[in-house]
């Protein structure tokens, strides 16, 4: 579990790169050898945006501590989701990869609600990271953490009790564990399209001149 105590003692946040994954077709697969690996869901399994056949699928591989990261979600993300997810051209998940414990106690919050939360979760405290995971003392980033997820509807007593969950957080590293060592992860973000790696916080450009070809476009 998550305690005040790790996050509080937390002296830094490692930065990181992105990979990139498109929805596997028969002939991806056939040159990717971690294809079948990288299609096996986490222990709490995904949370998918976008309909099931699409021609590309992405996986991404991110830190909530990482401010390349944020800086992806902030400006590439709401492009490739209204262009490309919400059209039904694009499957897009989030996996979870924690660069440190307060990413890791990010994470855990976002997964507690549900499926249905775990995006309006990620997607805010991406957008308030600096409120958060950059505060110096005496704020705490705990207690900033709590003061954002009102926002989300969150209690005192239920923000604390997700932080407690052990099989949340075991899922959790789980997921960026098996990222490590059978895919193959280092750094955040990472992408996987159509089972080929791309890393960085990708462009809207940059990750078009991946995804427009897989589409025929």
């Amino acid at each position: 579990m998550i305690t005040r105590r790790d996050a509080l003692t937390l002296t830094g946040l490692a930065l990181g790169t992105a990979v990139l994954m498109p929805r596997f077709t028969l002939g991806a697969l056939a040159q990717s050898a971690d294809a079948a690996a990288l299609l096996q869901p986490g222990p709490l399994g995904d949370v998918w945006l976008g309909p099931a056949d699409a021609k590309v699928t992405i996986i991404e591989y991110a830190s909530m501590t990482c401010s390349h990261c944020a800086h992806f979600h902030a400006t590439t993300w709401p492009v490739l989701k209204e262009r490309y997810i919400d059209t039904g051209k694009v499957r897009f998940t989030l996996r979870e990869f924690p660069l440190d414990p307060l990413a890791t106690a990010a994470f855990m919050l976002a997964r507690c609600d549900g499926d249905a939360k775990y995006y309006p979760i990620t997607d805010l405290l991406f957008d308030q990271q600096p409120n958060w995971a950059f505060v110096r003392k005496p704020q705490s980033p705990v207690d900033a953490l709590e003061q954002i997820l009102r926002q989300a509807g969150f209690s005192k007593e239920k923000f604390e009790a997700c932080l407690k969950d052990q099989k949340v957080y075991s899922a959790i590293n789980a997921v960026k564990t098996r990222g490590l060592d059978t895919l193959k992860v280092e750094s955040t973000p990472t992408f996987f399209i159509n089972g080929e790696k791309h890393s960085g916080a990708l462009s809207i450009e940059e990750m078009e001149k991946v995804i427009k070809p897989l589409l025929g476009a």
